[in-house]
């Protein structure tokens, strides 16, 4: 019997796929080819989450069907750097027992969070 082993990706639809994968990659470092990016599972130090949200829930604009979360090694350094790039970065970081966040929005409006776990 076949089984799910993991997250095999995320599909995001956006307006301009070839300008949007190059700002991914000035601004956050991506690794890819062919417009997507993968990350080696030995780099990730937290888990791979799927979450279902009500679509009246606000805890990403209810106009964006998906949100993007990139696992991060140092959120303060990564927004720093983010910030003095002239990146949208949102000024709120919240705590929590399982790691911290902080979010930015990229140049096509959506807003995307980070997670650097505990």
């Amino acid at each position: 019997m076949g089984a799910v082993t993991g997250i095999g990706g995320a599909f995001v639809r956006v307006k301009d796929p070839k300008k949007l994968y190059e700002w991914y990659l000035k601004h956050l470092g991506l690794p890819g080819e062919y417009g997507s990016f993968s990350f080696p599972a030995e780099k990730q130090r937290g888990s791979t989450v799927v979450s279902f949200f009500a679509e009246s829930n606000d805890y990403f604009p209810t106009t964006q069907p998906a949100m993007l979360n990139f696992q991060v090694d140092d959120l303060d350094a990564l927004r720093a750097r983010l910030i003095s790039e002239g990146v949208d970065v949102d000024p709120k970081v919240q705590d929590e027992s399982y790691g911290r966040f902080g979010w930015f929005t990229d140049p096509e409006g959506n807003r995307v969070e980070l997670w650097q776990p505990v």
